[in-house]
């Protein structure tokens, strides 16, 4: 039995401990929100916080979490993902939206530690989050609203 914090909620599992912690999420616990998207860690889709640093769940041994306070999509909350959140919808940011929940969960740990990015913070935080419909002018963009808003 692994005993994880998700979303501020202790939650008991039985799964082989090497078992990714997305598929825990998913699978388990029906925390669909997450996503898979390439299995090796290089998309992002399957974002998730883990002591509040982006982390991809997909190749995280679910063993590997205890202990840490993991944070999914469904739980998100706070000043930076409020701001991330309304300038995704102000911006009308999503296009298909599978990666959705993987970048904006990417944003609001910058925003979060960075209330002031620059472009290159920006482009070195959400490097490696792949969105197949290129919206990438609009994420850019949403994420300096974000950053904008978080700090008003």
């Amino acid at each position: 039995m692994i005993s994880l914090d998700i979303n501020g909620k202790v939650r008991e599992v039985d799964v082989p401990e090497d078992m990714p912690l997305l598929w825990v999420l998913r699978d388990e616990l029906n925390m669909t929100g997450t996503k898979f998207g390439c299995g090796v860690a290089q998309c992002g889709a399957c974002t998730v916080h883990v002591d509040g640093q982006p982390t991809r769940s997909c190749q995280l041994p679910a063993s590997a979490a205890v202990g840490s306070k993991i944070t999914t999509i469904e739980g998100i909350s706070g000043k930076a993902a409020a701001a991330v959140q309304k300038a995704w919808a102000d911006l009308d940011v999503v296009q298909c939206g599978y990666c959705q929940s993987g970048q904006v969960m990417a944003a609001t740990a910058l925003i979060a530690e960075n209330p002031n990015p620059t472009d290159a913070d920006i482009e070195a935080a959400m490097d490696g989050n792949v969105c197949r419909c290129a919206t990438y002018v609009r994420i850019k963009a949403a994420v300096k609203v974000a950053a904008k808003l978080a700090r008003t």
